[in-house]
């Protein structure tokens, strides 16, 4: 089965395509082609509290475009899913509602928990040990979600009002850094080893700048040089030195930090990079719904 996810993030739109199948008792997921498009819808909510009509047809159009990939794939089943900044564009559901009329692609808008809870549900694609202690940690331009699991069980989650481009736009709470560690202390036994994941474009980016990174492991010391080597760049030296695409230069400083921060407060000194995220959530659950069990 071939079936697609769009997922309208604060900084980026992305289209995943993928075959996915049963095998041997396991689901397998085959990426057959991965798109991704700077909206930087979190530039407009952040700023003025909606998205302008200019933002808006750069979105309509990638939504269309995203509609006609999908198409040559001969995709059978596509959800989009909208994320922090649709959530808190006083415009976002008129938007999302002018998009269906105009490219009869229906975008959902996702709260906190239930993007948490698709980004989770991947995980049963990399078939995990279901006893081990282990965090996710998902950084966004708008938002980073944390889930907590104890034994194969989620003990605590929550979205925290923490992402890249809010940061960048000084648009957090002057109290957002202590709730975060706070959070982080009350509900995770800090005595006990976890493993760390970290799910998201910067960190998957991160891994790639990275030469001493083994088996997707990124170790805390290794960010934190990375973190303090691009920190007083600018932009455009980022871009020379490091090969990043501008609108990856800007937000991948703020989400380091965010990384490195939860893992100096866990206690932890590694950050396993699955390189999965929302999107395979999301094509993960449309397989459950529309494949017998």
């Amino acid at each position: 089965m071939i079936l697609a996810a769009i997922d309208i993030g604060t900084n980026a739109a992305r289209l995943l395509i993928a075959k996915v199948e049963r095998n041997k008792g396991h689901i397998v997921l085959q990426k057959l082609a991965y798109y991704r498009v700077p909206l930087r819808l979190g530039e407009d909510v952040f700023e003025k509290g909606k998205i302008s009509s200019k933002k808006a047809l750069h979105f309509q159009q990638t939504i269309q475009a995203f509609q006609l990939l999908a198409a040559t794939h001969a995709v059978s089943k596509l959800r989009a899913v909208a994320t922090s900044a649709m959530r808190e564009a006083s415009n976002g559901k008129k938007i999302a509602k002018q998009i269906f009329q105009q490219t009869g692609v229906e975008i959902e808008i996702i709260s906190g928990d239930e993007e948490a809870q698709l980004i989770f549900n991947s995980f049963d694609l990399l078939q995990l040990q279901k006893q081990q202690q282990f965090v996710v940690l998902d950084v966004g331009g708008g938002s980073t979600e944390i889930s907590i699991f104890e034994h194969g069980q989620k003990v605590a989650a929550r979205s925290f009002e923490l992402g890249t481009i809010r940061i960048l736009k000084g648009k957090i709470k002057a109290d957002i850094w202590t709730d975060f560690e706070a959070w982080i202390r009350k509900n995770v036994r800090l005595d006990e080893a976890h493993v760390v994941f970290g799910t998201g474009g910067n960190i998957n980016r991160a891994l790639k700048m990275s030469d001493t990174s083994t088996n997707d492991t990124l170790q805390l010391a290794v960010l934190q040089k990375l973190h303090a080597a691009l920190l007083p760049l600018s932009i455009e030296e980022r871009c020379n030195q490091f090969k990043l695409k501008p609108d990856r230069a800007d937000v991948i400083v703020p989400a380091l930090q965010i990384y490195i921060t939860a893992l100096e407060v866990l206690g932890q000194d590694r950050l396993v990079v699955p390189k999965i995220g929302l999107s395979d959530g999301v094509i993960y659950q449309l397989f459950l719904e529309n494949t017998p069990v």
